[in-house]
């Protein structure tokens, strides 16, 4: 069996990209394959297989931008081994340059980030822009194959960078349909009791990075002043992540007098739990080029109000379309549609039932065969059908 190397930034279970490149590694690893990893962190039960290895890149002051040129140059070098024997490559938009597969989770010419802060600040993330704008579009002018995760991401692709359509197949993401399920109402009753939610009031959950406004938090907080405006019920809400800017949102939610209606959790662990016991997901991103977290409250029953924007948009079936926003940047729009799911969300459940069934049929490994096999041009029409 010929080796594979694959190149990435972080093998872990957390983050979209990360547990994908996790779960290609590991469906080539136990399909007998032996695999190389040139990365910055390999979580522990990959490192454990005897068939993976492991080329750990330095990243000096813990910083990714500072260690892309370590990742880039180490990459290069097994790239070159592994294609010597015959082997297959994979790499991530820009982060190695080499031509063979290119797996694009993020175009960062399709979105040019609001920084907020001081002008030294605004000036060193332009700077770094600039440099992984170059270093995407020299990548994939070399890639043979280009796989994406949503025919979005395709879209930006030729749009922006003018990738020929041809080359590019698009693999959606799988879930761990043990992981992202329904929950009982036993384990229900059990988080939101622990989360000190009450069972009479509806919950909403944020979840993303709030470094940026690219995940639309601050849609978000705007949207629920208007609905204490329009006195349309009380829906709380529950905020995952972290960032520079938390404690700026923790003190304009106080001064909002809306503390009693938000709260902020910072980084949890425990996610997929959440996901199974709230009510809702809230996720306005200005620019999504898939939307792991949206998928995986779809796979646990849980509606999603969502940018039509979003990669994951793609996989809402015509009874969930008014979930979907417009324009991710109208808090306007999120209310109304807070309000429309609160005035029938026993039918948004009963339809989900289904999504959830047909999302959690896509597994991981499903997705792993199909990005192997659209590289090695063998991909028939049953698995682009499921695919793409």
């Amino acid at each position: 069996m010929k080796p594979w190397l694959i190149v990435t930034g972080d093998f872990v279970k957390t983050g979209g990209m990360d547990v994908a490149n996790h779960a290609l590694a590991s469906y080539l690893a136990h399909a007998g394959h032996e695999v190389h990893l040139v990365a910055h962190r390999v979580a522990d039960d990959l490192r454990r297989l005897a068939n993976v290895h492991v080329h750990e890149a330095r990243k000096p002051l813990d910083s990714y931008y500072l260690g892309r040129k370590h990742l880039d140059r180490l990459g290069r070098r097994w790239a070159g081994r592994i294609a010597d024997r015959g082997g297959r490559v994979v790499v991530n938009g820009g982060n190695c340059r080499w031509g063979d597969v290119n797996w694009v989770h993020y175009v960062h010419a399709a979105y040019a980030p609001e920084v907020v802060g001081s002008g030294a600040k605004r000036l060193t993330n332009a700077w770094k822009r600039s440099a992984f704008l170059a270093e995407e579009r020299a990548a994939l002018a070399e890639a043979q194959v280009v796989v994406t995760a949503s025919r979005a991401t395709r879209r930006h692709l030729v749009e922006h960078l003018r990738v020929p359509e041809a080359k590019i197949r698009t693999v959606y993401y799988g879930t761990d349909p043990e992981l992202a399920r329904p929950a009982t109402p036993l384990e229900r009753g059990a988080v939101r009791g622990r989360m000190g939610w009450p069972d009479g009031v509806p919950v909403a959950l944020f979840v993303g990075a709030l470094g940026d406004r690219r995940k639309g938090f601050d849609t978000v907080l705007e949207a629920w002043r208007m609905l204490e405006w329009r006195q349309a019920g009380e829906v709380r809400l529950a905020v995952v992540g972290r960032g520079a800017e938390l404690p700026a949102w923790q003190v304009r939610v106080e001064r909002a007098g809306l503390s009693s209606k938000i709260a902020f959790l910072g980084f949890r662990d425990d996610v997929p739990q959440l996901m199974r016991a709230a009510d809702l997901l809230v996720a306005p991103a200005r620019y999504e080029p898939y939307g792991l977290g949206v998928h995986e409250a779809l796979c646990s029953g849980t509606p999603a109000i969502v940018s039509a924007r979003a990669g994951v948009s793609e996989k809402y079936p015509a009874e969930l379309r008014d979930l979907l926003l417009d324009d991710p940047e109208d808090p306007g729009r999120l209310a109304d549609g807070i309000v429309r799911w609160m005035s029938d969300r026993a039918r948004y459940r009963g339809v989900l039932q289904g999504v959830s069934q047909s999302l959690r049929a896509w597994t991981w490994d499903h997705m792993a065969e199909a990005l192997v096999r659209s590289a090695e041009g063998q991909a028939g029409p049953e698995m682009l059908k499921l695919s793409a």
